[in-house]
């Protein structure tokens, strides 16, 4: 029997990526903006806290259980920044390309050798809104900051996160090979196997 799982996202560029590695789960993934769910106020001060946050949240809306993602890029030189406020460096409701340019500018006068940077990524799933033992994944992608975006794939932080096992920026991978490194993609396949073998 199908069972459905509300993914606690609006945000575009994940949700692309989300249904791209998801299509192999036997369980039916539904968008919250699908089913009118507002947008959770992340007032964590982690992507642990915030991830749990937004699950809460669409699982109180619409009584399933329920997905969320938080993640972010941690740049050893700005000292972690913007971690948990990548979504909005730039400010609220900033574009992915504001974003970008204004991690490009704090970066534009460290050298190489300190350009070092990883995505995290949180993913915690509720089986209902008060569910005391949520299932918490994480997946970490280790890389280094370019001078200039590269690549037309992806989203974010994508076009200049250099990706050392492949020469590239992520944004220059496929689709399929960026979710077989990402943050995103460990994370989820850690939540799949998670899933598989709970009893619940």
């Amino acid at each position: 029997m199908e069972r459905s799982i509300v993914l606690a996202s609006s945000n575009q560029g994940k949700l692309r990526e989300f249904n791209q590695i998801l299509l192999e789960w036997d369980w039916k993934t539904i968008p919250q903006t699908e089913l009118k769910v507002p947008e959770a106020e992340e007032t964590g001060l982690s992507f642990v806290e915030n991830a749990i946050l937004k699950a809460r949240n669409a699982s109180q809306y619409t009584n399933l259980p329920a997905m969320a993602d938080d993640s972010g890029i941690e740049v050893d030189a700005l000292e972690g920044q913007p971690g948990i406020y990548s979504a909005r460096f730039a400010g609220v409701g900033a574009t992915d390309e504001a974003n970008l340019q204004l991690l490009i500018d704090k970066m534009q006068d460290v050298p190489e050798e300190k350009r070092t940077a990883r995505f995290h990524c949180v993913i915690v799933y509720m089986h209902h809104p008060n569910d005391p033992m949520p299932l918490i994944c994480q997946g970490t992608w280790e890389g280094k900051l370019l001078f200039e975006p590269k690549g037309e794939h992806g989203f974010g932080y994508d076009p200049i996160f250099y990706v050392p096992t492949h020469n590239c920026a992520s944004a220059e991978l496929s689709p399929e090979v960026k979710n077989q490194l990402s943050h995103r993609g460990q994370a989820l396949r850690a939540l799949q196997i998670a899933l598989r073998t709970m009893k619940r």
